[in-house]
């Protein structure tokens, strides 16, 4: 399982960031265009923020387009080799706080000064141990109205595939059943949608949204968690929804910004999402 002690070994070390982790956008067609197209439409409600609180950013691939929709920045990572790289890329911002942590706790940011805490493409590699130590982070980092969006592991609800993933070399044996499509690419086996909202219930927070969605394959692997506290404006029934077509609407952003001819981020709303867009309003 990825534990906190492989996360530090993959992105301290082994993993080779030549690339800056844009490589992890080319199904939408870069980083911008994934922004711009994908995430964007699903957390703009809570842009522009006064503080955001950005959980293993990496080398700043969401930091780039974050940071200009906030009054200030305050970036986390396990990984120093990740901090580092931010300080560097990042070094003219005066908005911007960078801090290595524990992979698992928040003590460097003060209580009640989060308007919005953003990680995507990061903690679906966190075991529910870790989430269950963010989230209740969280709860006391968050402001009174603040929101959370965290990407996570829903591979959980998939047992058999968490059960071929730990055979390790005999996956080899067993390869017409462990298909393209069952790839877990290092999910969590241990996390699910179900499972995020009960310990975010623990702690004294309400997910408000959850999007199971697919990651390069069939199986909805992944969950694109809403939340906030308890008594928050935003505070209401959770709608979970199951999309099986989120790469689907990859493949239709990355041929639109093909045929547009212009950088992604010149581009007009691109494409629908395939899915019903979720909206939200404060209570008061």
């Amino acid at each position: 399982m990825p534990d906190v002690a492989w996360n530090k070994q993959k992105w301290d070390g082994r993993y080779h960031w030549q690339d800056g982790g844009d490589v992890w956008s080319g199904a939408w067609g870069g980083p911008e265009a994934q922004w711009r197209h994908a995430l964007l439409p699903r957390i703009s409600a809570f842009l522009p923020a006064g503080t955001i609180l950005e959980i293993a950013p990496g080398h700043g691939r969401w930091t780039q387009f974050l940071k200009d929709r906030c009054d200030r920045m305050v970036l986390v990572d396990l990984s120093e080799q990740c901090i580092a790289s931010c300080r560097r890329r990042f070094a003219d911002q005066r908005n911007m706080s960078f801090h290595v942590n524990d992979g698992r706790s928040l003590g460097m940011v003060a209580d009640e000064s989060v308007d919005f805490a953003f990680s995507f493409d990061s903690l679906v590699h966190a075991d529910a141990d870790v989430i269950e130590s963010y989230l209740g982070e969280l709860r006391r980092k968050l402001r009174p109205d603040g929101v959370g969006f965290i990407h996570h592991s829903n591979l959980g609800e998939y047992r058999r595939l968490a059960w071929l993933r730990r055979l390790g070399p005999l996956k080899g044996l067993l390869k017409p059943i462990v298909a393209a499509g069952t790839r877990t690419h290092s999910r969590a086996a241990d996390m699910t949608a179900s499972k995020f909202e009960r310990l975010a219930e623990r702690a004294g927070l309400r997910c408000i949204s959850q999007e199971l969605v697919n990651w390069l394959g069939r199986p909805l692997i992944d969950c694109l968690s809403v939340f906030t506290r308890r008594e928050s404006a935003w505070a209401g029934p959770n709608r979970v929804l199951r999309n099986p077509d989120f790469m689907r609407e990859a493949e239709e952003i990355r041929a639109f910004v093909a045929a547009s001819g212009d950088p992604p981020s010149a581009t007009p709303a691109g494409p629908p999402l395939r899915h019903e867009k979720f909206s939200y309003a404060k209570a008061r």
